[in-house]
């Protein structure tokens, strides 16, 4: 039986589609259990290939990482934002102040990347959190390339400690080494951006009647000094990266006079910053958990986004 030509050419265009759709599915990643979440956009890396510096061992409290987040294909607005859970230098609040908001900032077009930086609780005192931090915007910055992002759109945000942490980083950046044989050491560490949540900005402090980093980790003799190095309003100047603040007048944990403090020398410097201050409010809300005021900060986040920006298509 003869076959008429229209039939045939029907015939070469599907055989010619399931092997094109066997070869996408061949190429595409592949959940393997507790390894690779490639399939769904998200990858950890270490943030130095072998040992960190100043690291204790190799289990993994002693490997800072990134675990990163694309936003849906075609979505992209080309800026990053690297999240910085809190948890008081002893653990990471990484469900509500990481993985949810590394999913708003997806939603809203950006690459997210949550930081989980070693921990005092584990040994590792500052400097070395800020080691990881410098560390990861760098890491981000000189790979814009391979992550389709703009290098000058890349911001961080902190919660708690995790917004001491960001703060910090802003303020104490490292203006990379052209020379360095790391191409990672090579860019700032400068973020384009800062975003704090109810920051534990005056962490470093021998005043013990509110949560002190030093009387935590059994510091109190050396507090002094490392009030003067590590409490990010000491070293605020107009090369600060614009800034957003949020936080509640009552935190019963983190006094807001500690945040007025930075916000205030922000405005000194002449550096573009806002601040939301809300009257009620409990520690660690994330993003609002349900408050009917709280739950509005986000929005108050995205609106000042796009007014500086960051959240425009990514100009080629």
């Amino acid at each position: 039986m003869s076959i008429n030509p229209l039939t045939r050419l029907l015939r070469l265009v599907f055989v010619l589609f399931l092997g094109c759709a066997a070869s996408i599915a061949q190429t595409a990643p592949c959940p393997t259990a507790g390894e690779n979440n490639g399939f769904l956009g998200v990858q950890t890396i270490r943030l130095w290939p072998g040992d960190a510096p100043q690291a204790k061992g190799k289990a993994c409290q002693d490997i800072p990482t990134l675990t990163i987040f694309e936003p849906a294909y075609g979505m992209s607005n080309g800026s990053t934002v690297i999240v910085m859970p809190g948890g008081s230098y002893k653990n990471l609040a990484s469900i509500h102040e990481g993985r949810e908001f590394a999913d708003w900032f997806t939603a809203h077009g950006f690459r997210a990347c949550i930081l989980q930086y070693r921990l005092s609780s584990n040994g590792y005192l500052l400097p070395v959190p800020l080691l990881d931090a410098r560390r990861a915007i760098q890491l981000v910055r000189a790979r814009a390339l391979d992550y389709h992002i703009d290098p000058n759109r890349i911001g961080v945000i902190g919660f708690s400690a995790g917004g001491h942490l960001a703060a910090l980083a802003s303020v104490r950046p490292v203006a990379g080494n052209p020379d360095a044989d790391d191409p990672i050491e090579r860019v700032s560490s400068r973020p384009n951006f800062l975003m704090l949540a109810y920051p534990w900005i005056g962490a470093i402090s021998s005043d013990t009647s509110h949560l002190s980093y030093c009387k935590e980790f059994n510091l109190m003799d050396q507090c002094e000094a490392l009030r003067a190095a590590y409490s990010p309003d000491l070293f605020v100047t107009k090369e600060t990266p614009p800034t957003f603040w949020f936080h509640t007048t009552d935190d019963p944990l983190v006094p807001v006079e500690q945040g007025l403090r930075f916000y205030e020398a922000l405005i000194k410097a002449g550096v573009p910053a806002e601040a939301h201050l809300f009257t009620h409010g409990p520690h660690g809300v994330g993003l609002g958990r349900g408050d009917a005021a709280l739950d509005q900060w986000p929005q108050l986040l995205e609106t000042w986004l796009r007014a500086q920006g960051f959240m425009g298509p990514l100009q080629r």
